[in-house]
């Protein structure tokens, strides 16, 4: 029979993996809470990303067992789970950049969008540029091919003007000579 303390816990999991939709399970091991605090902060960043040391059983019986089953095999050995909101390349950035600086974080998968990424799928996300960047780009791609059009389009009328401007300029010159 859980205790109280582990009832509440049990809850306040379940609100926050209601709450996220994107997860990142890390191993903890080797970091101090000098460490913890640090990535914590990082996370904290961009504004909606959490960072929790859980316990793998009561973590499991928040999930449900649908979510449980999907995570059992990351469930091992000492896991912080990351509460992420919308976006997960920012934590997935956050825990690239403070393993970089700091303590190089084990990921050990990432549960993005309802499927489960493996650490390599990770660091290719941390890879990612910004999502702003990722946006003009997109908007630099659409731009392009309607500039070209628009620069053809034109190219017919300035050629017009100049035809019309040297039968003018031979009138004129016709006129004057005669």
């Amino acid at each position: 029979m859980p205790t109280a303390k582990k009832e509440a816990t049990i809850e306040e999991l379940r609100q926050k993996l209601g709450a996220s939709k994107n997860l990142f399970f890390t191993n903890y091991a080797g970091l101090t809470v000098e460490d913890i605090t640090k990535l914590r902060n990082e996370l904290r960043k961009d504004g909606t990303s959490t960072y929790g040391v859980v316990k793998n059983t009561l973590f499991s019986i928040a999930a449900g067992d649908d979510l449980a089953k999907k995570f059992e095999s990351y469930l091992a050995g000492p896991t912080a789970i990351v509460f992420a909101g919308e976006d997960p390349v920012a934590p997935a950035k956050a825990l690239k950049t403070f393993g970089d600086a700091n303590k190089p974080v084990e990921i050990k998968a990432a549960y993005i969008d309802g499927q489960i990424v493996d650490a390599k799928g990770v660091a290719q996300l941390a890879a990612l540029p910004p999502k702003i960047e990722l946006l003009s780009r997109l908007v630099g791609s659409l731009k392009s091919p309607l500039s070209g059009l628009v620069y053809v389009l034109s190219g017919n009328q300035s050629g017009l003007v100049r035809v019309l401007n040297q039968v003018r300029e031979q009138k004129e010159a016709a006129g004057s000579a005669a």
